[in-house]
């Protein structure tokens, strides 16, 4: 499921709105796998993106509520693909560290 989707094309197409992504995915630093109910540690990763493959988008957004309120220092996003635009073409939850988060939403905002 998780090697359906063509990740560096995709990485490479959300630039403008999430630059860093697409070097840290060429990095190895965005773990991509299927969602099995509880998040990984992040460690060494910047992102986990977790393919859910049958979920819909009120769902994800759930888990995604529900793990930002367990797991302060992460950011928690989803995407799917009845949203268009940047969306991932599969259901997803994305893991990400606050801080680094933070860190890099600052730096592309002063260029």
């Amino acid at each position: 499921m998780a090697e359906e989707v063509d990740w560096a094309s995709y990485f490479d197409s959300i630039r403008k709105v999430c630059p860093w992504s697409a070097p840290a995915y060429k990095k190895g630093k965005i773990n991509i796998q299927v969602w099995k109910g509880s998040p990984q540690e992040l460690e060494e990763n910047l992102a986990i993106v977790y393919v859910h493959k049958y979920a819909s988008a009120r769902l994800l957004k759930k888990i995604a509520d529900r793990m930002m309120s367990a797991r302060p220092a992460e950011e928690w996003l989803y995407s799917h693909p009845r949203f268009a635009g940047h969306s991932t073409e599969v259901p997803v939850l994305i893991q990400q560290d606050l801080a680094s988060l933070s860190k890099a939403r600052q730096h592309g905002e002063k260029k």
